[in-house]
């Protein structure tokens, strides 16, 4: 898989099958959006190719209300190389990007730049300035520039629209059962280790910390609270943990979000390091404890909490 920085990183590359989106989330209904541009890329002998926008235009626009991040970028990219598209285009949204008119973007984004013969969208897509371009605009266009435009229908599960604002209900309601099926993979979060406070080792809980927000994207996780979780990346199998992910209320005020997690009978130095921790299942909010006496004894029971999940279900 080939990644660009904005498609004038290249010029007129080989005649690509596209599509356009943020994918936040790459949930089942983008990955059958996927899957069907991987394969009417093969039948029509085109390289596949995926744009997508870091930051997301809502954080552009308004970044106090933006929906909060479901996936970081580098999680994004992972699961695009997983499901197979040969080329992705990360494109920097900037003032000038969102003052494109539909007709600038597709002369010079999808014809000139991307070389796109096929576009396959989802049947809500619309694009340019104000977005004012919609499917039956870009169909025009395709005739007028000598490309197809096909569109995808609403993947549904259990009657209900798989969207990443359903995703990211089921993550704020700490519903993880329900995430992982509009997912069809466990939620995940990957990220370098790095160091923490230390605090966790002298209560008899040391973990792996990863910054999950920063100041200028991802400013809230789109869950938060203590987990029964599993860490990839560090054996040939994932580990049993259990995971804190929020702004640690009893000893921090920075408002910084962090996922800490606590890798059950495991020691060894990982920092830098890049794990995924997968969250499994909401044990309880985060709360704020009078002293470090109390907190260690509730992670303690989130610990056995966490233990005795494994213990019950089969680990995979």
């Amino acid at each position: 898989m080939n990644v660009f920085r904005g498609p004038t990183q290249f010029s007129a590359g080989p005649a690509c099958a596209l599509t356009i989106g943020n994918f936040d989330g790459v949930h089942r209904g983008h990955r059958a959006l996927l899957k069907q541009l991987k394969d009417g890329a093969r039948e029509r002998n085109l390289v596949s190719c995926v744009m997508t926008f870091e930051p997301h235009p809502k954080e552009f626009f308004s970044p106090e209300q933006a929906p909060p991040r479901i996936l970081n970028l580098r999680d994004k990219l992972a699961a695009f190389a997983d499901i197979g598209i040969d080329r992705i285009v990360v494109e920097h949204f900037n003032s000038a990007f969102a003052r494109l008119t539909p007709e600038q973007f597709v002369s010079e984004v999808i014809v000139k730049q991307l070389n796109a013969k096929w576009i396959l969208i989802g049947d809500d897509f619309c694009y340019g300035a104000k977005r004012a371009g919609d499917f039956a605009s870009l169909k025009a266009a395709g005739k007028k520039y000598g490309f197809e435009v096909s569109s995808i229908h609403t993947v549904l599960e259990d009657g209900e629209r798989i969207s990443s604002s359903a995703l990211r209900n089921a993550l704020a309601n700490g519903n993880m059962e329900q995430a992982s099926k509009l997912l069809g993979r466990p939620y995940g979060i990957s990220g370098h280790v790095i160091h923490g406070q230390k605090l966790g080792r002298t209560l008899g809980f040391p973990t792996l910390n990863l910054a999950v927000a920063n100041h200028l994207h991802h400013r809230k996780p789109a869950c938060s609270g203590i987990f029964t979780a599993q860490v990839v990346g560090l054996s040939d199998k994932p580990l049993p943990a259990v995971a804190s992910l929020g702004v640690r209320p009893t000893v921090e005020d920075e408002g910084r979000v962090l996922l800490e997690t606590h890798i059950f009978d495991y020691n060894a130095d990982v920092y830098g390091k890049i794990i995924t921790v997968e969250l499994l299942e909401k044990i309880r909010d985060e709360a704020k404890y009078s002293d470090l006496d109390t907190l260690t004894k509730a992670i303690a029971s989130d610990a056995a909490h966490a233990r005795n999940y494994f213990q019950k279900k089969t680990y995979v």
